[in-house]
């Protein structure tokens, strides 16, 4: 006779949803008691998606979402196609959290606007964390006036995952057509590692005589990489470095 507790399996349920959960556990009204800070990293996910997918609640969709990422940050490196690949998150609610992470980076920028950039430091804070979620090498250009004040950042180049291509006259036209009156140099190195290859080398010293044969300053050269768990500097400064 065949065991009927051997083919027994216990139902699944499905989790709760936002509205099932008491008052003081839903997302919306512990922000509205205590703040935003007090939300962890899935429930503000969980409170920007409003709604999950059919047997899914926004937290889980939110926990499932830091799950395949890893991180907030590695979320906010994941292009628009890769957030499209996530069950129960369409194209508005894809281009909403782009738009998201863009406009926190924007307003972190906004406070260098009346601020000098003096410092390799005020530097990475400036570009850094937007550089680090970047799969592709980029190198880019801080356009200072002669007060040191942010004119703008642009984008020299954007390379392969494993490489970029700059070229003195690319980096020299950019600060130029900003009418800067000095500029940082500044790219990543997606493997996280920012110490400086022989070609970082060259190029740095390239742009160091077309800068000095124009009358502007190169202030310095950094390269962003990742933070670890050994407490190594996310960043080297040729500056610093005594290498310009």
């Amino acid at each position: 006779m065949q065991n009927p507790i051997a083919n027994f399996e216990m139902p699944v349920t499905a989790s709760p949803l936002i509205r099932e959960l008491p008052m003081k556990e839903r997302p919306r009204e512990k922000l509205l008691a205590n703040g935003a800070g007090m939300l962890s990293n899935v429930e503000l996910l969980a409170l920007f998606f409003g709604t999950g997918r059919p047997g899914v609640s926004a937290i889980d969709l939110g926990r499932e979402l830091l799950k395949r990422f890893g991180s907030l940050r590695n979320v906010s490196r994941a292009s628009v196609d890769e957030l499209l690949d996530m069950n129960g998150i369409g194209p508005a609610k894809a281009a909403e959290l782009a738009a998201v992470f863009e406009f926190a980076k924007r307003v972190a920028r906004e406070r260098y606007d009346s601020t000098p950039l003096d410092s390799p430091d005020a530097i990475f804070d400036l570009v850094g964390p937007a550089m680090q979620q970047l799969t592709q090498e980029s190198v880019r250009v801080v356009l200072l006036n002669a007060r040191n004040r942010l004119i703008r950042v642009d984008e020299v180049h954007l390379g392969t995952v494993n490489e970029s291509i700059a070229q003195p006259r690319d980096i020299l036209r950019k600060v130029l057509a900003g009418s800067a009156a000095a500029f940082v140099l500044v790219h990543n190195h997606p493997s996280g590692d920012p110490s400086p290859s022989r070609a970082d080398l060259d190029v740095t010293r390239r742009v160091k005589r077309s800068a000095d044969d124009l009358g502007v300053d190169f202030l310095d050269h950094l390269i962003v990489g990742s933070p670890d768990d050994s407490g190594s500097e996310p960043y080297f400064s040729f500056r610093e470095g005594g290498l310009l």
